[in-house]
């Protein structure tokens, strides 16, 4: 059962092993975030997660967060919310009055939709451009031999923040290879915030640069003991 005290206890456990990743690699651990992965888990233990002191938060479907973040941000006003799921154009305006991040940003027409829409509103939010590393056919995401052009087409021609980089590993592929490629690409373009590292591998993530890593059931528990799913 989650309660206040297990998702306290389990924060604390995850700033640790970022610690001492960054420990290991001569980092400062300020400049890396926490986004607990809230998909699919009720409001309560997100809210236990709130009143233990973390703000960001990641959410995958524009729906689940409409149900639940409302509430929770008239609760807590300075919670971050960030989109790490796929955006379709048809959901963008609801998402840029939603989440306070983009990190999904994977392809030309949500490009130019978001950029038509952040400039009927003015609300022009930070993106992460999402990188296929593994040229994962079944996957969302920019080629790594594309993401370069796209950033600049974004950039440029759209007038979109882009503030960093995100990946998904391959599911059966060692993590760090991916990771050290999308912090080499970043390095190139000039872009300082990388979004990568999940429960399974956010140390490593931490180890080859991440500045936000995306934790969920390290935070919250299994999601398949969940049993009121909201969305």
């Amino acid at each position: 059962m989650t309660n206040s005290r297990s998702i306290g206890q389990n924060l604390v456990n995850v700033h640790d092993l970022i610690a001492e990743a960054a420990v290991k690699v001569n980092r400062t651990v300020a400049d890396i975030e926490l986004c607990a992965v809230s998909k699919m888990f009720p409001t309560e233990p997100i809210r236990l997660a709130l009143s233990e002191g973390q703000r960001i938060f990641g959410e995958n479907r524009v729906q689940e967060a409409e149900e639940k973040w409302p509430a929770l941000k008239a609760e807590f006003p300075d919670a971050e919310l960030h989109l790490i799921g796929p955006l379709q154009t048809n959901k963008v305006r609801k998402a840029a009055s939603l989440f306070d991040v983009i990190q999904t940003l994977d392809r030309p027409n949500l490009a130019i939709a978001l950029a038509k829409e952040f400039a009927l509103t003015g609300r022009n939010l930070p993106c992460y451009v999402q990188v296929n590393t593994g040229n994962e056919p079944q996957k969302a995401g920019i080629s790594p031999v594309e993401t370069e052009a796209f950033v600049q087409k974004c950039r440029g021609k759209h007038g979109l923040d882009i503030v960093g980089l995100m990946c998904i590993p391959p599911q059966h592929e060692e993590p760090a290879p991916h990771f050290a490629l999308l912090h080499d690409m970043a390095a190139k373009m000039g872009l300082y915030r990388l979004s990568m590292g999940m429960s399974a591998d956010y140390p490593v993530a931490v180890e080859f640069g991440a500045t936000i890593v995306r934790v969920g059931s390290a935070i919250f528990g299994a999601r398949d003991a969940v049993k009121t799913v909201v969305g």
